[in-house]
C-alpha cells in the first residue's frame, strides 16, 4: 500500500517486541521494511506460541534478511544497505550494538541522514544502562505493578505488554519527528526511549495524583481510587458492565435512571469523597437495580441517560462487534505462502478516512536474502558463494528452507 512513508527504507534489527513493533507502525506507514535477523532469526521465533504470537502480530509486511554481524562478509552486507535506508530500528542492551560497530555515533558519522532508533530497558546513562529489560521488569519497578490489582491481594501485571509497547509507539513517534526534521536539516537524529521512561510517562496522571496528595497510587481493584462511580464493576444476569457517573450531573442522572433520587442527597453518597468513602454500599445499589437485566439491557437503559458505560467482553466477542468492523481496525493477513489468512488489529488511526486492511504475514526467517543481496547489487554467482559458505561453518547469510506459517 501507498502510504506516507512510501519510499522511506527501514532496517528493523529488533527482536520481540519494542523494537518491531515500532517498525511495523513504519510498515503500516507505507515503508519499505526490512527485517535484519541473526541466522537462527528474531529470539522470539524459538519460543513457542507465545514468542510465535509476538512474530506475527509486529512484524506485517517486513522482508526478512538473515546475516550473522559476527563475520565480516554480514557486515559488508548490513553497510551497503545502511548507504540506502533511511532508518535503523534496534533494541540491542545498551553496548551490544557499540561491539558490533554499528553504535549510533558511529554510524551517524558514516551516514549523516541516518535516523537512528533505539530503545532499552533502563535508559541510557543511570547505573542501570547495561541491565537486560523485558516488559514484566519495566511493570514491576515503575509503579505499573504496585498499584494493580486487589487491595489485599498480590501486585499483578496488566495482561498484555504494555511497557514494551507503549516504548514502540514513542518510538514510532520519535523517529517520524525526526525524519521531519530532517526536511530541513538535512541529517538524521539519534531516537532513543526506554522501557523505564515509556512506563513513566503512560503514569502521568497516576503521577499526578502522587504530586497533589503525596500518596503513591495503591492497589485497590476496579474502580478509581478519589472518584465514585468511576470504572465500577456491576455484576447483571449474563456478566458484568463497568460504569462511570461520578460528577455531580451524571451522580443525579444515574439516581434518577434506577429510581433511587433519594441517593442524590443522601450524606452518604452526597459527593465524590461520601461516595468513595461508601462505595460497598453505593455498589450494592446499582446491583440491585441492574442485577436482573442482560448487559445489553443494562447498557441500553444506561446510554439512553448518557451515562458512560461498557460490557465487559472477551475477545470470542469483539470480533463480530458492528463497531470493530466498520472500523476496519482488524486487518486481513495473508499467510507467507498464500494458503489461509488470520485477522491482526492494524493501526490505531485513519488518514482521510483511508486505513490499509490486508496485510501479508511475518516472514519467515532469511526469507528475502536472495531477493535482497540481488538488489544491492551481488551476481547470482556471489549470492550462491555466500549462501554456500555455511557449508564450510562460516555463513554470514542464510535463507531457511520455505515452510508453512500456521493460518
Amino acid at each position: 500500500m501507498c502510504g506516507p512513508l512510501t519510499g522511506i527504507r527501514v532496517l528493523d534489527l529488533g527482536q520481540y517486541i519494542a523494537g518491531p513493533s515500532a517498525g511495523q507502525t513504519l510498515a503500516d506507514l507505507g515503508a519499505d521494511v526490512l527485517k535484519v535477523e541473526s541466522l537462527s532469526g528474531d529470539q522470539a521465533r524459538a519460543i513457542g506460541t507465545f514468542g510465535e504470537a509476538m512474530v506475527h502480530a509486529y512484524n506485517r509486511d517486513k522482508r526478512s534478511i538473515a546475516l550473522d554481524l559476527r563475520h565480516h562478509e554480514a557486515r559488508v552486507i548490513l553497510h551497503k544497505l545502511l548507504a540506502e535506508s533511511d532508518v535503523l530500528v534496534q533494541n540491542f542492551r545498551h553496548g551490544s550494538a557499540e561491539r558490533l560497530g554499528i553504535g549510533p555515533d558511529e554510524l551517524s558519522r558514516r551516514y549523516p541522514r541516518l535516523v537512528y532508533a533505539s530503545v532499552t530497558g533502563f535508559g541510557t546513562n543511570g547505573p542501570s544502562s547495561a541491565r537486560p529489560g523485558l516488559d514484566i521488569a519495566a511493570q514491576a519497578e515503575f509503579g505499573l505493578m504496585h498499584a494493580n490489582g486487589e487491595a489485599d491481594g498480590e501486585p499483578q501485571r496488566l495482561g498484555l505488554p504494555v511497557a514494551d509497547v507503549t516504548a514502540a509507539n514513542a518510538l514510532a513517534t520519535g523517529i517520524l519527528a525526526a525524519l521531519y526534521q530532517r526536511t530541513s536539516t538535512g541529517r538524521g537524529a539519534h531516537v532513543q526511549t526506554s522501557l523505564m521512561e515509556a512506563t513513566l510517562s503512560m503514569q502521568a496522571f497516576n503521577w499526578g495524583e502522587y504530586a497533589l496528595t503525596g500518596r503513591a497510587p495503591r492497589r485497590k481493584g476496579n474502580g478509581q481510587a478519589l472518584a465514585a462511580p468511576a470504572a465500577d464493576i456491576v455484576t447483571v444476569a449474563d456478566g458484568k458492565i463497568v460504569l462511570s457517573a461520578y460528577t455531580t450531573e451524571k451522580w443525579s442522572a444515574l439516581c434518577t435512571l434506577i429510581d433511587r433520587p433519594e441517593m442524590i442527597d443522601d450524606p452518604r453518597f452526597v459527593d465524590n469523597p461520601a461516595r468513595v468513602a461508601h462505595r460497598p454500599e453505593l455498589l450494592a445499589a446499582l446491583s440491585e437495580a441492574f442485577g436482573a437485566m442482560t448487559r445489553a439491557q443494562a447498557i441500553e437503559r444506561l446510554l439512553s441517560a448518557q451515562i458512560v458505560c461498557g460490557a465487559v467482553r472477551s475477545f470470542d466477542d469483539i470480533a463480530e462487534d458492528k463497531d470493530v468492523v466498520a472500523s476496519e481496525i482488524l486487518v486481513d493477513v495473508a499467510a507467507t505462502d498464500g494458503d489461509g489468512s488470520y485477522t491482526s488489529p492494524g493501526l490505531a488511526f485513519t488518514l482521510d478516512g483511508r486505513r490499509r486492511t490486508t496485510s501479508v504475514a511475518a516472514p519467515l526467517v532469511g526469507q528475502h536474502t536472495v531477493a535482497v543481496l540481488s538488489e544491492l547489487g551481488y551476481t547470482d554467482n556471489e549470492v550462491a558463494d555466500l549462501l554456500d559458505s555455511r557449508a564450510a561453518g562460516a555463513s554470514a547469510v542464510h535463507r531457511r528452507s520455505p515452510k508453512r506459517i500456521p493460518s
